[in-house]
């Protein structure tokens, strides 16, 4: 099976003399420990069963959040660490996406405009839960960022998990009004893309986007999750799972790998091929 230190090993001095100016150091870091990861490089452990005396040495693992082969111990952690802090509640999970036409300003600020994403987003929803028509309470919420959709491209968003209710001033703990969702997200979306737009004037970063961004509807959706725990299990796969899998990649061949990927909004199709 060709993995994605496969690739790298082949490819990585030809990428880095055609771009190496542009690669991050992170960048670079990820690359040499993918290549190195569960190899003689890093060392290992030896295992004997005292039984039978049959040893197996195992390689140590790399660490990189952003290698296939690493995460999964970590995400257990988390999982773990998380569910203790949320209740056994219903949830709800809110997700609040920019529209395309930022992805290149975005990416070129990823530092300043993700903190703002998670301002703009986490603000708005307070504003609209304080409010006595909706909820008159302040939730709880626990927020993860996502940086690329189901078929691949860049696409940053952030998912809330967010317990069916609030404490409001008096302490007291407050049920959302609502079944299927927890807040009206046609009176969310226009509050979200206004703090987002007063946070880029603050940036120096408004008169880069173009005008209509602030006229079209932003997209923010909401829908029931189950319960607490079970949700943080499902967030834990954003937080320690790389885009592309070494069980999504099918080949490399002449100079292109073919991985699978699934089509955006398709849950019930096979997992698409693409060549690059």
């Amino acid at each position: 099976m060709i993995e994605m230190a496969d690739i790298f090993r082949q490819y990585k001095g030809e990428y880095l003399r055609e771009f190496g100016d542009k690669v991050l150091p992170s960048h670079r870091r990820a690359i040499d420990d993918i290549i190195s990861c569960r190899t003689p490089e890093l060392g290992g452990n030896l295992y004997s069963c005292p039984s039978c005396g049959k040893k197996q040495y195992s390689y140590h693992s790399c660490g990189n959040r952003h290698c296939p082969k690493c995460g999964n111990d970590d995400a257990t952690l988390w999982v773990e660490k998380q569910s203790a802090r949320i209740p056994e509640v219903p949830c709800f999970l809110l997700t609040f996406t920019l529209p395309h036409e930022l992805n290149k300003l975005v990416r070129s600020n990823q530092k300043d405009c993700y903190g703002l994403l998670f301002r703009a987003s986490s603000n708005a929803l307070k504003k609209l839960a304080a409010d006595p028509r909706h909820l008159g309470a302040q939730p709880g919420m626990l927020g993860v960022l996502h940086t690329w959709g189901r078929d691949l491209p860049y696409h940053p968003h952030v998912h809330y998990l967010v317990p069916a209710g609030g404490i409001n001033e008096s302490g007291k703990w407050v049920r959302t009004p609502y079944e299927d969702f927890f807040l009206p997200v046609r009176a969310l979306s226009p509050i979200y893309r206004a703090k987002f737009r007063d946070g880029m004037k603050t940036l120096g970063l408004y008169d880069a986007v173009p005008e209509k961004v602030w006229k079209k509807n932003w997209v923010v959706h909401c829908e029931p999750a189950g319960q607490g725990p079970e949700v943080i299990r499902y967030l834990s796969r954003y937080i320690y799972r790389v885009a592309i899998t070494n069980n999504r990649i099918i080949s490399l061949r002449n100079d292109k790998v073919t991985f699978r990927y699934q089509s955006c909004g398709d849950h019930e199709q096979p997992d698409h091929l693409s060549q690059e």
